[in-house]
């Protein structure tokens, strides 16, 4: 047999050594493109200098720094850093300033005060509305297929459990492509990431917040018919999924909780152990008096707590004051089961349309069984409310909140728990600006003394499913009275609002009230609408 020629091995190794050459460049630029899409983590990526930056005076508010996009490869950025950060002359500050692109400010519009304040919140979604498809190489924000609303102030981004309050007002200023844009919105995060993040950036991926979206496909298959929603069975079948945890073999795994041979509830769980990195700076600040071992814990219960929505709030706290005893993931809430006995109806309201009977039965039945585990675990007889439940104490937790009212918008209370909860609201709850989010003034900003739109919601809305008309109506006029208060004053809607001193405005928490304000603006739409019967819920 002939012998090959052996001069062409060195070319075949030159051609191999160009395919590999090839390959790797196109890998390259696959990865600089997964991170263009949303795959930057600066607590990941930027190390010291991540550190460095949250841990220094150089920005008052944590999250501005996250929501900084990088001018060049975080590792070049971070190279750069490491080679100047000895030099005497060096200048974190100027690093920064050099190095990274500022988030955007919310735009400002000069509004009339004495003019029509629902024809103004009408007209003002286009100051709140954006279009995650940035052009910029590096970003916290994940691409969204659709514009979106966002709640304003340093809040630059889709929220989730907002979005639900801010649809509520999109409809009733007829803009229902933008509200089903929303929708969309929410379809893809679903199947981008099995589940609906707390917000559209690389940071919030690790957990979720309250699941409203069964209740934005209801209040917009309210205006356009059950037929406008059933393409998102799917992606709301799968959102479900994610609450219960179906694959999960422990008792105690991740957000789902058997509490004896018959009942399972939920709770709310922070998947990282890490200080949150738009917190970062006062989370270790909060943890640095606790022993090593409690630390990370600490961390976990603190996303817990952002996860509910209520971040942060006397709910969660052990001793029912301090911060540092919050003990979120050992609560069953009130709010999150209520919102998956929603979620388990409205799946079986689909399925009914889509005629699967077996799936019908299938979910009609969850729903049973989370009622009866409801009314079991977190009616209180003694005191006349839904309170949360400790499951490692098997005890009742000691603080009132507006979470009690949930059960009555979702119709899980009979009317006898109604009209005891009705009085607690009257007697405890409301004031003159409103209802109040707890009864402990915390410093919180999740207590008293402030109110927030999507409890006032919740509140009339659950008071006049079962007949307390006046009562919720009364609540409705305070509010509104409140917000047309600030804003003959202000100009603008605020985050939240001190409802026991209107004279006051909303303060506690770790920053200061934001204006804007997306899930204010709806709420008050909405109630606008309710009380002169408008939306046909009067």
């Amino acid at each position: 047999m002939k012998k090959k020629p052996t001069h062409l091995k060195p070319v075949f190794r030159i051609l191999f050594c160009m395919i590999f050459l090839i390959v790797s460049c196109q890998s390259n630029k696959q990865d600089t493109k997964e991170i263009a899409l949303g795959d930057y983590q600066p607590d990941r990526d930027l190390g010291e200098l991540f550190i460095a930056v949250q841990t220094s005076k150089i920005f008052d508010d944590n999250k501005t720094f996250v929501d900084c996009s990088p001018i060049k490869s975080p590792a070049e950025i971070l190279q750069a850093y490491n080679a100047q950060k000895a030099k005497k002359d060096f200048n974190l500050n100027d690093f920064v300033k050099a190095n990274f692109k500022l988030p955007p400010v919310l735009e400002k519009k000069q509004v009339d005060k004495k003019g029509d304040m629902i024809a103004h919140l009408k007209n003002h979604w286009k100051y709140l509305t954006r279009t995650a498809k940035s052009e910029e190489q590096y970003t916290t924000m994940v691409n969204l297929p659709k514009p979106f609303i966002v709640p304003g102030g340093r809040f630059r981004e889709l929220f989730y459990w907002d979005s639900y309050f801010s649809v509520i007002g999109l409809l009733e200023s007829n803009e229902d492509e933008l509200a089903y844009g929303m929708l969309k919105n929410f379809d893809f995060l679903i199947n981008e990431y099995g589940f609906i993040p707390n917000g559209n950036r690389t940071y919030f991926t690790s957990r979720s917040q309250p699941p409203f979206y069964a209740e934005m496909l209801i209040i917009y298959a309210k205006k356009h018919g059950i037929e406008s929603i059933m393409e998102f069975l799917p992606s709301l079948e799968k959102e479900y999924q994610f609450w219960i945890d179906n694959h999960a073999k422990s008792n105690m795994s991740h957000r789902i909780i058997k509490l004896d041979s018959t009942h399972t509830l939920n709770r709310y769980y922070g998947s990282l152990t890490a200080p949150r990195p738009e917190g970062y700076h006062k989370e270790k600040k909060w943890a640095s008096n606790l022993p090593e071992p409690e630390r990370a814990n600490f961390h976990q219960h603190l996303r817990a707590v952002c996860e509910s929505g209520w971040d942060f709030s006397s709910r969660w706290f052990a001793d029912g004051k301090d911060k540092i005893t919050t003990n979120c993931e050992d609560i069953i809430p009130i709010c999150l089961n209520s919102l998956l006995f929603g979620m388990e109806k409205q799946l079986g309201v689909m399925y009914n349309k889509k005629g699967d009977e077996e799936k019908v039965l299938h979910y009609q039945q969850l729903a049973k069984k989370r009622k009866q585990a409801m009314q079991t675990y977190l009616w209180s007889e003694a005191s006349g409310y839904y309170k949360d439940y400790n499951f490692n104490k098997k005890e009742h937790t000691t603080i009132l909140s507006l979470a009690t009212v949930y059960p009555l918008y979702f119709g899980i209370a009979n009317q006898n728990q109604a009209d005891q909860i009705a009085k607690i609201v009257e007697s405890e709850l409301l004031f003159d600006g409103g209802v109040v989010t707890t009864t402990v003034n915390s410093g919180e900003q999740w207590d008293a003394p402030n109110g927030w739109a999507p409890l006032q919601w919740m509140t009339v809305i659950g008071l006049n499913n079962y007949g307390h008309k006046d009562l919720a109506s009364n609540i409705t006029n305070r509010w509104l009275r409140l917000n047309e208060k600030v804003f003959r004053e202000e100009g603008k809607m605020m985050e939240k609002y001190n409802v026991v001193d209107t004279t006051l405005a909303g303060g506690g928490g770790e920053y200061k009230n934001q204006d804007g304000f997306g899930w204010t603006n709806g709420v008050a739409l909405g109630l606008h609408a309710f009380i002169n019967g408008e939306n046909g819920e009067q």
